[in-house]
């Protein structure tokens, strides 16, 4: 029965427009990031080095594939939970736009059936959203620019070789998709709580946002509470290219951004269950 109402609920996300922008979005994007890199890349290699320059001298294929998505998946990353927003902040709240809980609730379904099959279905399209810009900055920038070794300058300089990169990617697109989970949760929450979808977007957003100012600031009650910000953790992947991967970190925020699912999701349901449709 479940896996039924998950079919019926993935043809509705993608009988929409709406489902596809993101992946129009990422599709146009990923070349243009590509495009500029591949035509001023040297000049932002030298840009980001430039002290380091005057020290060291680098050679071989420093603009590559690597580090082309590197810098697409920083770049991206920011925009994704808007247009992951945008399906699963519809999912409930659609329902009450369009005035079909009713029928939705008729069948002989539990809600909370209906409820995990949603939650369900927009955890499937959150992946195959990372899963295309995973093919597309890290397949498509490796086919264009090659490979090589990775210099990330941050609060310290690490070179990665060239052979020691790939699985990297690979478990940080791994931990993408997680921490887009959690935002996927959390507008799916929202969703529950209104009956319009522009609601949860703005909701969802608008709690990244501020919680991303928040966590920039250092005054110490901030810094006391900034473990427990959902912020906190969406950009754990990075932690895949610290030498050698701070695996407590790892296993820290990654549990974090699995007990928000379990809370948000947990939250929707007892919400749906009592939601009243008769008035």
């Amino acid at each position: 029965m479940i896996g039924t109402l998950i079919r019926i609920e993935l043809s509705k996300i993608f009988s929409k427009w709406r489902s596809f922008i993101g992946f129009i979005a990422v599709t146009v994007l990923v070349p243009i990031i590509q495009v500029a890199m591949y035509s001023e890349g040297d000049e932002y290699f030298n840009l980001f080095t430039q002290t380091l320059q005057q020290q060291f001298d680098f050679a071989g294929n420093m603009t590559n594939g690597f580090l082309i998505a590197f810098v697409t998946l920083q770049s991206l990353y920011v925009h994704i939970p808007l247009l992951i927003s945008l399906v699963t902040g519809d999912l409930l709240a659609g329902e009450a736009t369009a005035g079909t809980y009713r029928l939705l609730l008729v069948r002989p379904i539990s809600r909370l059936q209906v409820v995990t099959s949603k939650f369900i279905a927009g955890l499937v399209y959150t992946n195959l959203l990372i899963l295309w810009m995973a093919i597309l900055s890290l397949g498509l920038s490796i086919l264009v620019f090659g490979r090589g070794e990775l210099l990330i300058v941050g609060e310290k300089i690490t070179i990665l070789a060239s052979g020691d990169i790939f699985w990297r990617f690979l478990y940080s697109y791994y931990y993408a998709a997680l921490s887009m989970t959690a935002v996927a949760s959390l507008a799916f929450l929202f969703s529950a709580l209104v009956e319009n979808a522009i609601g949860p977007i703005a909701s969802t957003m608008a709690i990244i946002i501020v919680f991303t100012i928040i966590s920039t600031l250092n005054a110490p009650f901030i810094m006391a509470i900034k473990p427990f910000l959902i912020t906190t953790h969406l950009t754990g992947w990075k932690f895949f290219f610290e030498q050698p991967v701070a695996i407590d970190k790892v296993i820290t925020s990654a549990g974090a951004l699995v007990a928000y699912c379990l809370v948000f999701f947990t939250a929707a349901a007892v919400i749906f269950r009592r939601k009243d449709i008769l008035s």
